[in-house]
């Protein structure tokens, strides 16, 4: 699944990386010249739920999430990313 917010932040990718490593799902997180934060997450799929609804709902203690677009979401058999981690 990959994931782009259009928020105002604080630490986004720092509070989405130590989520993602709290609920076990691989992938990345970056900002983007355009102000939003994308990324990619991998796992089961009860654990890609539970982050989609972090990244929508909760976030960064000081965020405000405008929107959050979830893509590309798809079954796989073997995870693709080691990790998670953030992207610059």
């Amino acid at each position: 699944m990959k994931f782009e917010e259009h928020l105002d932040s604080v630490c986004f990718r720092m509070y989405t990386e130590a989520e993602a490593q709290k609920l076990g799902v691989t992938g990345w997180v970056k900002n983007t010249r355009q102000g939003t934060v994308v990324g990619q997450v991998q796992g089961h799929p009860e654990k890609v739920k539970e982050m989609k609804y972090w990244l929508s709902k909760v976030g960064s203690p000081s965020s405000r999430i405008h929107r959050a677009q979830f893509t590309n979401e798809k079954p796989i058999t073997k995870l693709e990313i080691r990790g998670f981690g953030t992207r610059y």
